[in-house]
C-alpha cells in the first residue's frame, strides 16, 4: 500500500546509483571513508550537497564539506536550491552529474517543501538511475523513503517528542520523501532516542512495508535489493507483524513480528 505518487520513481525501476543512508549523529573517519569508498569517485567526478533541510544551510554545507574534504579532493558544490535558484539550468545540470549527492540534516518536512514537484527531484532521481551514490543523514535519511515520517504525532499530546508515548493507531503522519527506496520506512537517531514506539506505529500503518532504524554515527547502504550495515552502532528491522489488530480504544496489537538487529558489515535482502 502507497500513499504517494511518484512518476519519476516508477521511470526508473532499477536504478544503477546506490544509497548511503547515516541514521545522524557524528560521522567517524572509518564510516566517511566507506561513504567516499560507495561513491567510486574518479579524478574528474564532484560532489554537491543539498543542505535544504537546515534551518542555517550554508553552516550544514561547511561541516559536511569539512568532512569530506579531508578524504578525497574533489569538487565539492553547496547547491541550496532557494525559490530563485531552484530552475538554476548550470546547478541542476551539477545535480544530475554529480557522482556523490549529500543531503544534511535539519527538517525533511522543510527539505521537501524545498524540492517536491521541481526540477531538483527530478534531477536527484536521474542522477540516482545513472549510477550516483544519493546520501543523507537524520532528516536527509528520513526523506528516502517514499511514504516518510515527518515525526509528528496526530493524536492524544501533539507537542513534539524525541519518541512517541503510546502506540496508538492513525498517530503517525506521513508526508511524501524522495522515493529513492520503496516499501520502507527510515527512521534515524534510533537506538539513542529510542524510537521503537514510533517505528511501529509506522509498521502497524504500513504492515507489508519494511521498518529500518538507524542508530547514530551508523549506515545502511543500499544497491538495489541489497542493503549492508556500517558503522559503530546499529540498525533495528522489523517487519512482517502476526495478527495485527486495533482495539475499540486505537490501541496497536499483534501477536508477533520478525526484528532483526545488525552491526557493521552485515547484509540484508528486501523482498
Amino acid at each position: 500500500m502507497n500513499i504517494f505518487s511518484s512518476p519519476a520513481q516508477k521511470s526508473n525501476p532499477s536504478p544503477k546509483g546506490k544509497l548511503f543512508i547515516i541514521g545522524g549523529g557524528s560521522r567517524s573517519d572509518k564510516l566517511l571513508k566507506k561513504l567516499i569508498e560507495t561513491a567510486a569517485l574518479g579524478k574528474t567526478d564532484h560532489i554537491t550537497v543539498l543542505p535544504m533541510s537546515g534551518a542555517d544551510p550554508d553552516t550544514s554545507f561547511y561541516y559536511i564539506k569539512q568532512d569530506l574534504e579531508r578524504f578525497c579532493p574533489n569538487v565539492i558544490a553547496n547547491l541550496n536550491f532557494t525559490s530563485d535558484k531552484i530552475n538554476n539550468k548550470q546547478w541542476l545540470d551539477s545535480l544530475k552529474t554529480a557522482k556523490l549527492i549529500f543531503i544534511t540534516g535539519g527538517d525533511q518536512a522543510r527539505f521537501m517543501k524545498a524540492v517536491l514537484h521541481t526540477p531538483v527531484y527530478d534531477a536527484i532521481h536521474n542522477a540516482y538511475a545513472g549510477g550516483a551514490t544519493v546520501a543523507g543523514t537524520s532528516a536527509g535519511a528520513a526523506v528516502m523513503s517514499r511514504n516518510m515520517i515527518t515525526g509528528n504525532q496526530l493524536i492524544g499530546d501533539t507537542a513534539y517528542h524525541e519518541t512517541f508515548n503510546k502506540l496508538w493507531a492513525n498517530n503517525i503522519e506521513f508526508a511524501e520523501g524522495i522515493g529513492l527506496i520503496d516499501s520502507v520506512i527510515i527512521d534515524q537517531h534510533f537506538i539513542r532516542r529510542s524510537r521503537y514506539n514510533r517505528l511501529i506505529s509506522a509498521l502497524a500503518k504500513f504492515p507489508s512495508y519494511t521498518c529500518i532504524g538507524i542508530d547514530e554515527g551508523t549506515a545502511i547502504i543500499v544497491e538495489k535489493k541489497k542493503i549492508t550495515v556500517a558503522g559503530r552502532s546499529q540498525v533495528i528491522v522489523m517487519k512482517q507483524p502476526e495478527g495485527l489488530k486495533i482495539t475499540v480504544d486505537g490501541l496497536i496489537k499483534f501477536n508477533n513480528v520478525r526484528e532483526g538487529i545488525y552491526t557493521d558489515g552485515d547484509s540484508l535482502y528486501l523482498k
